[in-house]
């Protein structure tokens, strides 16, 4: 991390990118084991156990330590993730099939992308 700061990326960009993928990656290659082997809901309990845990747990062990403060300039990352979990909802709920197809993984992967070249330019 000190080396990325050192280059003058910001901390947000750092936890969006370099710590999101290595903190994940346990659970990316947990997820990929279950569905080769037809256990999607276990990859599924996976991921949003893992995002639970990281939300309620991590953040609420971090506050006990020293208190979280609330920037108003996040907010547009909490919108994005908002309306990004309405449309993983909408299409694993609202379709016939209940599956997410792999135009729909891209689709997330591009959002990404595309949230990611958002911080960077802002």
């Amino acid at each position: 991390m000190t080396l990325a700061t050192l280059r003058g990326w910001s901390e947000k960009l750092i936890g969006l990118t370099i710590l999101a993928i290595g903190t994940s990656l346990p659970e990316l290659a947990t997820s990929i084991a279950a569905v080769r082997k037809s256990k999607a809901s276990m990859a599924v309990g996976n991921i949003v156990g893992s995002n639970i845990f990281n939300v309620f747990f991590v953040l609420g062990i971090t506050s006990l330590i020293s208190p979280v403060t609330f920037n108003p300039a996040n907010n547009i990352d909490i919108i994005v993730n908002i309306v990004v979990h309405i449309l993983l909802f909408a299409i694993l709920f609202v379709g016939q099939k209940r599956t997410l197809q792999r135009w729909q993984g891209v689709l997330f992967v591009i959002l990404y992308i595309v949230f990611l070249g958002g911080m960077f330019a802002i």
